[in-house]
Order: C-alpha cells, then structure tokens, then sequence
C-alpha cells in the first residue's frame, strides 16, 4: 500500500528541515501533498537558496525536478483551494507533518480555526484520527504555547520540538538538520540512514 502525506510549511523559522524532509520522503516513495501559508513560503526564500514560484502547479514541477521525483509524486495546493482532497476526510492523506510549525499556526490548529487549507488540512487529521506530527520552532516558549501543545497532546499529536541533538558530534548545519528529519522519518515509519539507533553501531 502506498504511503501519503501531507506536508505543510508555516512561518517559522526552519525551512531547511522542511526541504530536507521532503528530499528524504521522495526519495523513500512517499507521495506528498504540499500546503504552504504565506509566511511559509517568505521564510523558504529569505532562508534557502530556493525561490519559489507563485503557482502551485509550477512548486510541483520545481521539486519534482530538483529531486527527480516520480510524476504525479508531489502535488502542492493553494492555501486557499477549498476544493483540494486535504479539505475532507474522504480524500486526505492520514499522516500529516507540519515543519517547520510557528506558535501561531500552532495555536489554530489547537482552537480548531480553519481559516486556511493548512488549519483545515490538520483539522481533517485530528478529526479522522491520523498521525499529525508539529515540528515547533520557537523560543522562548509562553504559558500559551505550552497550553496549546499539552491540549493537543492529549489529543494524540506528536509535538517535536526542532531541538537537534550534539552527542553525536555534529560536524555541519546538514548535521544538525538530518537529526530532527530522522527522528520525523521515525515517527512515521519511514527507513533512512541519516542517524544510528541509540545504543547501537
């Protein structure tokens, strides 16, 4: 059975784990559903080398090309494409990962607001019960994001701070970003050799 997932760019900071996440899901055969906020796509141009066109069609082909992806692999939807399968439970991938998340995107999807396709889309994940993982970037955090996370944490989202790990020795940026995507990658049962299991060689 095929694997499918959504996954979504907020405003924070830390596009480089986002792109890293979707090399490594293309690579794995992962079909990916990609929503990106406003915010989402100003942080990927003011922190990558990548320059995202306007129109969803044309993302598609420019990381279909850069990662040689299969066709029909990855399919980007307009935040505002209401008519997009992410918007209904009937059609929505059951896994859905939002990296990097902001507090704000954080806090709507707590309060069940909806606004935008991505809101919606986690909204869709929650209600039919999937996999929603929130990979937070923030710091310090408030009394209201720590509410927010702990609310949908009972709920059964997996809440993943993008806090790299140093015992391993990192020795480049690449490094610290392959930390967080493996243990994304673990979450949701995709295999990779980015990183060794504790404990092991």
């Amino acid at each position: 059975m095929k694997q499918e997932v959504t996954l979504a760019f907020s405003g924070a900071s830390g596009a480089a784990y986002g792109i890293r996440l979707l090399e490594l899901l293309v690579h794995a055969k992962v079909e990916v559903s990609l929503v990106f906020s406003t915010a989402g796509l100003m942080v990927i141009s003011d922190e990558t080398d990548i320059k995202l066109p306007a129109n969803p069609q044309k993302i598609a082909q420019f990381f279909t090309t850069r990662f040689a992806s299969s066709p029909d692999q990855i399919k980007v939807y307009s935040k505002d494409n209401w008519y997009s399968p992410l918007a209904s439970g009937s059609g929505a991938p059951k896994t859905m990962i939002v990296c990097p998340c902001s507090t704000g995107c954080l806090s709507a999807i707590a309060l069940g607001a909806s606004d935008n396709l991505l809101e919606r889309a986690a909204d869709v994940v929650l209600k039919e019960q999937g996999k929603l993982i929130l990979v937070i970037r923030e710091m310090p955090l408030s009394a209201i994001h720590i509410e927010h996370m702990l609310s949908l944490a009972r709920l059964g989202v997996c809440i993943m701070p993008a806090s790299p790990g140093f015992y391993f020795n990192p020795q480049s940026k690449e490094d610290l970003i392959d930390f967080v995507v493996a243990r994304i990658l673990d979450q949701i049962g995709v295999a990779h050799n980015l990183s060794h299991k504790w404990g092991k060689e």
